[in-house]
């Protein structure tokens, strides 16, 4: 019995501790968790989560943004040339090209089948050479009469000088001897060469006193020669002719002048209106002055410069007129001096 009875005392003692323990240690108890205060925690986590992305968002959609506009402006490029290549297509011959050639096929075909078919009729057809006699035409008589008329007026200018043509041989051979520096007014005091007498006569026997002669090379040399022809016609009509010299520069003029007074042996006084010598920047000055002449009897010899490119048609109307034609040499030269 005391046996049985200490062992429930000695268990009763062993339990007591346990129970004293649990109150002091306070342990952990794992409760399980509420759904509604897992919800509140996360409504409460969200918003800050906003707040952080935010700036990103607005950064992507600032980058989105710019990119759109360069697409739009890529596009918009690209509809340009496009429409430009739309309109080269429709207006250049490349654009054409196909167009062109399917026209040029369909004429190819109907020149084939229109060829064909004209071969099968001549094969058709009997031919039969027969002489063919030929009848003139009054046309070609016309015109037959038109060279005759045309070579008997220029035999005609030839001929011009043709009875003075001994007196103008004995002036051009005093020209190729020595100069004479004291012959009177309107005599030439200088020499010629041989070229410069070459010039002249195809100027007076060839031309008939009407025509362009090649320059030489140079305005004195010129006005030399102009010189020679101006002594012989002084010889021919006396004082029946004036010379009127044509060049588009005040310089070119001042070169005529000092060349022929020194030339010439003459005065300032011998060049101007009602002198032997006019001088003219423009050819109406010349055409209206050679009109006048012309009205009084007179005889015009007009001289161009070789610095004119061109001659007015209607100088071409009077008796006695040269022409010197530069070369591109000399005229570039000129350009130069200007």
């Amino acid at each position: 019995m005391s046996e049985q009875n200490s062992s429930p005392k000695e268990t009763n003692k062993a339990e007591q501790p346990a129970e004293i323990q649990t109150p002091l240690e306070s342990p952990v108890i794992n409760t399980p968790s509420n759904p509604a205060n897992q919800a509140q925690n996360e409504t409460i986590n969200i918003p800050n989560n906003k707040a952080n992305f935010a700036p990103l968002i607005e950064i992507a959609l600032k980058e989105i943004e710019s990119r759109r506009n360069e697409l739009v402006k890529e596009i918009e490029v690209l509809a340009k040339r496009k429409s430009n290549l739309e309109e080269e297509l429709q207006t250049t011959f490349t654009g054409q090209s196909d167009a062109i050639a399917r026209r040029v096929k369909g004429f190819q075909d109907y020149l084939t089948g229109a060829l064909q078919g004209l071969a099968q009729s001549a094969e058709k057809l009997d031919l039969v050479v027969q002489p063919v006699v030929l009848q003139p035409s009054p046309l070609d008589k016309k015109e037959s009469e038109e060279i005759n008329e045309t070579s008997a007026k220029v035999d005609a200018i030839a001929n011009t000088f043709q009875p003075d043509e001994n007196l103008i041989r004995e002036c051009l051979e005093q020209f190729l001897g020595q100069p004479d520096f004291y012959a009177d007014p309107w005599k030439l005091r200088r020499s010629l060469d041989s070229k410069d007498i070459e010039l002249l006569e195809d100027w007076f026997f060839n031309m008939g006193g009407r025509g362009a002669q090649p320059s030489r090379g140079s305005r004195p040399k010129n006005v030399l020669i102009s010189a020679g022809l101006i002594s012989i016609l002084g010889e021919l009509y006396g004082d029946r002719f004036q010379t009127l010299v044509l060049a588009s520069q005040p310089e070119r003029l001042g070169e005529w002048r000092r060349g022929l007074q020194d030339a010439l042996g003459l005065e300032r006084e011998d060049f101007g209106p009602n002198s032997g010598i006019v001088l003219f920047e423009r050819s109406n000055g010349v055409l209206e002055r050679a009109d006048r002449l012309e009205e009084r009897g007179e005889v015009p010899l007009i001289l161009i410069d070789a610095a004119e490119q061109s001659v007015e048609i209607p100088i071409l109307q009077f008796p006695l007129w040269l022409a010197f034609a530069a070369e591109p040499e000399e005229l570039y030269k000129e350009e130069e001096l200007l």
